[in-house]
């Protein structure tokens, strides 16, 4: 695989609150136009059915197989495309924040529950418990969300680079106060740090997509998600960051660098040792 090329579409939508099937709709747009810009694996926001922390998602909530995952699979079905999209998913009682990867084909190879949830919506989401990468086509696909890359959660992205991945899609909801004024406390810092040392340790690209909009529900209602999705490539640098603010809605497609693996096991245990401090 050295040295492999793969088109990422970076879908930063604006989610509304509780319109699922507008989002659905507005995703399955926007994805299209991902596909016409060369994209293979396009990555849709954290919770995209129905907003991150939305309190009404204990009636709303779809489970897997559902509405919502048969939507997503026959937008990845109909354009061709690997698909890696957050929904809000139900399992009895338990509701989850939850990722899934689509072939294009439109079969669910996996799925992720967030397992780092925030503060303020534990009320919300059940924690995950497993981590996994996947075999594709084009390489083997890590999936985590959001907060679970934080830097207080570094285990979970340094778990799935153990594990061999070619790569980390992570669908996102980053948000701020209604009153942060970016000119005098810059966005991001506390994703690039994190992103950059997985990229950079492990040798994979690792992709954040964030959604724009209002917050407009739930504990963090009056925040502002402001998008500013992030990549890294393979070599640890910065390839892109997406436009902030919570109307800067946009599809971007990146070319990611996949490079075959050399260290693994206990032997990366010793390159990494003095690289990390959990």
């Amino acid at each position: 695989m050295a040295n492999n090329i793969v088109k990422i579409g970076m879908i930063q939508m604006n989610v509304l609150f509780s319109e699922p099937d507008k989002n659905i709709q507005h995703a399955s747009e926007l994805v299209k136009s991902a596909k016409a810009k060369g994209a293979q694996i396009c990555v849709l926001p954290e919770c995209m059915d129905l907003g991150w922390g939305n309190p009404e998602a204990s009636s709303l909530a779809e489970p897997v197989p559902g509405k919502v995952s048969d939507a997503y699979q026959k937008i990845a079905t109909e354009n061709k495309v690997f698909l890696v999209a957050g929904l809000t998913e139900r399992e009895q009682e338990k509701i989850y924040n939850t990722a899934l990867l689509i072939s294009d084909g439109g079969e669910i190879l996996y799925k992720h529950r967030k397992i780092n949830v925030l503060t303020g919506v534990e009320d919300v989401y059940a924690i995950g418990d497993r981590i996994g990468v996947t075999e594709t086509p084009l390489g083997k696909i890590g999936i985590d969300i959001c907060a679970d890359n934080s830097l207080n959660s570094l285990s979970i992205g340094i778990t799935l680079g153990r594990m061999c991945a070619d790569m980390i899609l992570s669908p996102c909801a980053w948000a701020v106060k209604s009153d942060y004024n970016i000119e005098t406390e810059p966005y991001g810092e506390e994703w690039h740090i994190p992103y950059g040392k997985i990229s950079k340790m492990f040798g994979i690209p690792v992709i954040g997509v964030s959604n724009v909009g209002q917050v407009s529900k739930g504990s963090w209602s009056g925040w502002k998600a402001i998008g500013n999705s992030i990549a890294y490539d393979s070599d640890g640098s910065l390839i892109t960051v997406l436009p902030y603010g919570e109307s800067e809605e946009c599809v971007q497609v990146i070319d990611v660098h996949l490079t075959d693996k050399k260290v693994t096991g206990t032997a990366l245990s010793e390159k990494i040792e003095n690289e990390v401090c959990l």
